[in-house]
């Protein structure tokens, strides 16, 4: 979390006082009703859908777009462990492939894995970072896949002018504890398309026709059920008031850095929209892992293959091929999805091992004083000068 603090306490004290803390009320016009609305304006995109976080609005995109048992879908080989939760959460396959130096979905790593069964593909807009969208779309018009921008960690972000999440053809962002806008748990799905919007809600509330009336063309289907209270809406107002002097600074802060360091023999990763975009960290990449690890050390920063959740080797129930509490709903077992690519080894993408674990990253804040930017850039020069 960057900045919370009178305004949101003051939002959230007015939804408990009010004693309307369920989403739904009959006037419309609801904290999480007016944060959608807000949103989508924001955005430039006809519907968005707020749920409870991240994930269940990435699994909510998939069930809108039709993705379920007998599609694969292409996930990037570095990305939070809930891309590829998600995919089997619809009932589908995920296909890992490599990231580039950008540590993003490598379009021709996409376009190499593509198969028969290949149905969508995540783009992840990792540390706030886009992927080449460009590329990816022309690959993803050739082969006819859809598009799900798993947009989690670039909220406020952008692409070449056009926000992150409204490209493909549905995004999912998070508002957990770590994002750019927070709520504590949170997320949203957005689509321009409004038959993916009416099964996305259903699979966010499978009982909202209850509240809302049987006015749908999607005949209500069982879900788990993943709706966001009107807390969570009051914060995300709050919040959605602040995001762009937050990403703004952000920018500004990596710029800083980047200059500054320009001539010092390190070598920051390529950035796909820099002017656009909402990234969380400085990035360089180092020659070998093993300097990687000492400039981290000497910098505080993390180098990137370290991560844990964030590279492929470490998703456990992927490898155990664990898709479901059960056997019988298990997606790696069903009928549909036998011809489905599932074989996973932590050695499958050995290129974006080695890119992940020379790769170290350098957190920016918003709210950090100049004097100390201005003592990281030294120490950031001091480490390469002892360590390249």
């Amino acid at each position: 979390m960057y900045r919370a603090g009178k305004q949101e306490i003051d939002a959230i004290a007015r939804v408990i006082r009010s004693g309307k803390l369920f989403r739904y009320n009959k006037n419309g016009d609801g904290e999480c009703q007016r944060f959608e609305r807000r949103y989508a304006r924001r955005l430039g995109v006809k519907h968005v859908l707020q749920t409870s976080s991240g994930t269940t609005a990435l699994t909510a995109a998939l069930a809108g777009l039709g993705i379920g048992p007998g599609n694969e879908v292409i996930v990037p080989a570095c990305t939070y462990m809930a891309t590829a939760v998600a995919v089997l959460a619809a009932g589908a396959i995920p296909v890992i492939v490599d990231v580039d130096a950008s540590i993003t979905l490598d379009p021709l790593a996409l376009e190499r894995a593509i198969g028969p069964r290949t149905r969508a593909v995540i783009p992840v807009h990792m540390w706030g970072l886009p992927c080449d969208m460009r590329a990816i779309m022309r690959v993803a018009r050739r082969h006819k896949l859809l598009v799900i921008e798993d947009a989690c960690q670039a909220v406020g972000g952008a692409y070449r002018g056009k926000m992150l999440g409204t490209i493909g053809d549905a995004g999912a962002f998070s508002f957990n504890f770590y994002k750019n806008m927070t709520c504590g748990e949170g997320g949203a799905v957005v689509t321009n398309q409004a038959r993916a919007a009416q099964r996305a809600a259903c699979m966010i509330d499978c009982c909202a026709f209850y509240w809302k009336g049987r006015k749908s063309s999607v005949v209500p289907f069982i879900s788990n059920g993943s709706r966001a209270s009107e807390l969570e809406g009051a914060m995300m107002n709050a919040q959605l008031d602040r995001i762009d002097g937050i990403v703004r600074e952000l920018r500004r802060q990596r710029q800083r850095i980047l200059d500054a360091t320009r001539d010092c023999g390190l070598t920051p990763i390529p950035l796909h929209s820099p002017g656009d975009d909402c990234g969380t960290h400085a990035v360089y990449q180092l020659p070998s892992a093993d300097q990687a690890d000492a400039f981290a050390k000497a910098v505080g920063g993390t180098v990137v293959g370290k991560t844990g959740r964030h590279v492929y080797t470490e998703w456990d129930p992927i490898f155990r091929k664990q898709g479901a509490h059960c056997a019988a709903l298990n997606p790696f077992r069903l009928p549909q999805n036998r011809g489905c690519r599932m074989t996973y080894r932590k050695t499958m993408c050995p290129r974006s091992l080695d890119i992940l674990n020379r790769t170290v990253m350098i957190a920016l804040h918003p709210d950090r004083k100049a004097k100390d930017v201005a003592a990281l850039i030294r120490k950031i020069l001091q480490a390469a000068a002892n360590i390249l």
